[in-house]
């Protein structure tokens, strides 16, 4: 279960929490514009935009679950568990696999319009990259600082959708998720007033009172809500300290506590780690559930003309800054 979010400040940023039960060691990957990308069914790529996320590298090739490419798009996979269902090779359109899907669109692609039509051109695929690593079942989020949008590649095929909160969780489908929010309509940040009824002296005896049914469980439904009013209502400064700062605070509304989720024995599902991305400067800032501290990589200090990909394992352990 997850949760992906995007904020505008006077950079754009996006980012998002990948909760699971365990880790397949996760690292900060970056994709020059020479690095071959060799794509099974679309041929090989020797030169197409540089790109920066997080992603678990096997055999050499990078399973991206989020990443922003130079140009500033972003994108990031979802559990979509029971819903996604993807197809057979075609011969009207480009047939990409799931797991090939955010560098097939990120390594050519500059703004949501551009990926909206590359899309609609593409037919994702069940292949799978190995026998140990099936096909997952996820469904997209890709955003720039001016649009975002959800794909979903289903019984029906690809479906699109303009996403006008810029958020994304798993189940259900994102237009039912939307449709949601019209339960909350009556939510707001300021102190509510009585509407209960005119002949009872109602009144506010706590701040925050005007959020009272904001849904505060773990399911995937109640996460995007919760995004949704916090992001929908959330202030910051311009500056990047107090933008970064927010944008983890958005997504911390949504924060995995171990212990909270069962999901087998000894086994529970937690926030692995929260990544937040400058998609205008390529800074990717993260932290892991054992390190609160933020870590930043900026993609434009490696060089982005060379051929080899750069990774930066993960800073797991807690770090404390005693003050005496």
């Amino acid at each position: 279960m997850c949760t992906a979010a995007t904020y505008k400040t006077k950079d754009f940023y996006f980012g998002r929490t990948l909760d699971y039960d365990f880790s397949y060691g996760d690292q900060v990957v970056i994709i020059p514009r020479k690095y071959p990308l060799d794509f099974r069914n679309e041929g090989r790529s020797e030169s197409h935009y540089a790109m920066i996320g997080m992603a678990f590298v096997t055999g050499g090739y990078p399973l991206f679950y989020d990443a922003v490419n130079e140009k500033g798009l972003c994108m990031a996979g979802l559990n979509f568990v029971g819903n996604a269902v993807y197809g057979k090779n075609t011969e009207d359109k480009h047939n990409v696999p799931q797991f090939e899907f955010i560098p097939w669109v990120l390594s050519q692609c500059s703004t949501v319009q551009e990926a909206v039509a590359l899309v609609e051109k593409t037919n994702i695929t069940d292949e799978q990259y190995s026998e140990k690593l099936p096909a997952a079942q996820l469904h997209w989020i890709i955003a720039d600082r001016n649009n975002a949008i959800t794909v979903e590649s289903v019984k029906s095929g690809i479906k699109i959708y303009e996403n006008p909160v810029g958020i994304l969780t798993n189940n259900p489908p994102f237009d039912r998720q939307m449709f949601a929010l019209n339960n909350y309509m009556n939510l707001s940040p300021k102190s509510p007033d009585n509407l209960f009824s005119d002949k009872l002296n109602l009144e506010a005896y706590s701040r925050g009172m005007g959020a009272l049914g904001l849904p505060g469980d773990l399911s995937s439904q109640s996460r995007f809500v919760r995004a949704a009013f916090t992001k929908m209502n959330s202030v910051s400064e311009d500056s990047e300290n107090a933008s970064v700062s927010q944008f983890f605070h958005i997504l911390g509304s949504v924060d995995q506590q171990r212990g909270c989720c069962i999901v087998g024995d000894d086994k529970y599902e937690i926030t692995i780690y929260t990544s937040c991305c400058n998609a205008d400067k390529g800074i990717y800032y993260y932290t892991t559930y054992d390190n609160h501290q933020i870590t930043a990589v900026n993609m434009h200090k490696e060089n982005l003309d060379g051929k080899s990909i750069v990774r930066y394992p993960l800073v797991a352990g807690e770090q404390i800054k005693m003050q005496n």
